[in-house]
């Protein structure tokens, strides 16, 4: 059975967010809120939790997993991040957008693209996601709770806890959060171009055609 942690969704406890962390460095899985809806989330380097996650969303191997980032020099990390990208990053984070870049050494070849070799990182505006990557010292594996058959995310932590019981280790409440997807920008060679328009408002870039999956 999950464990279930009520938080404040502005001012997170520490200790509980503690909790989480542990969870997470011993191979759990768990839910947690970010700005645009509860997601899934598991240590980056823990390929048995990332195959539970596809497992429970029916996923295939050419998903866009997300990494999780508490600041931009994490996420250089992960991606061979330009001057235009940065500047770019910089202005719209924390914030509601997925950035698609081109993947460095760092990040394990399951989680790249297949062909492209991008990753999905993101910042986002919420306290608890960003104290969870703060103080696990580690970008987050995450992919957003949307259930096989469904088009939105799960929205209730109640109905996380009853519907994936015993598929994850924790359920972080954090409040009813609604979807709302991300918007999501991905860094080409003739530049950065918004491949999904959600939440987030970027009203420097342009439309792409190119669909997203989360």
């Amino acid at each position: 059975m999950a464990q279930f942690i009520e938080v404040h969704p502005e001012n997170p406890q520490l200790r509980l967010i503690h909790r989480a962390v542990d969870i997470i460095r011993q191979g759990g899985i768990i839910a947690y809120p970010t700005d645009s809806s509860y997601a899934l989330a598991c240590h980056i380097g823990d390929k048995q939790a990332m195959d539970k996650i596809r497992r429970i969303r029916q996923l295939d191997d050419k998903h866009d997993f997300t990494l999780v980032c508490k600041d931009l020099a994490q996420i250089s990390t992960f991606t061979k991040i330009g001057n235009d990208a940065f500047r770019l990053i910089k202005a719209l984070t924390p914030g509601p957008f997925t950035f698609i870049l081109e993947a460095t050494k760092e990040v394990p070849r399951r989680l790249q693209h297949p062909k492209k070799k991008t990753i999905g990182i993101r910042i986002p505006d919420h306290a608890v996601a960003h104290l969870l990557v703060q103080e696990l010292e580690e970008a987050l594996l995450s992919a957003t709770l949307i259930l096989p058959g469904a088009s939105d995310s799960l929205s209730d932590p109640y109905e996380i806890k009853e519907r994936l019981d015993h598929e994850l280790d924790l359920v972080i409440d954090a409040g009813i959060i609604g979807f709302e997807p991300t918007t999501v920008i991905e860094f080409t060679s003739n530049g950065p171009v918004i491949i999904r328009q959600g939440k987030g408002i970027a009203d420097m870039l342009t439309q792409g055609d190119t669909r997203y999956d989360e």
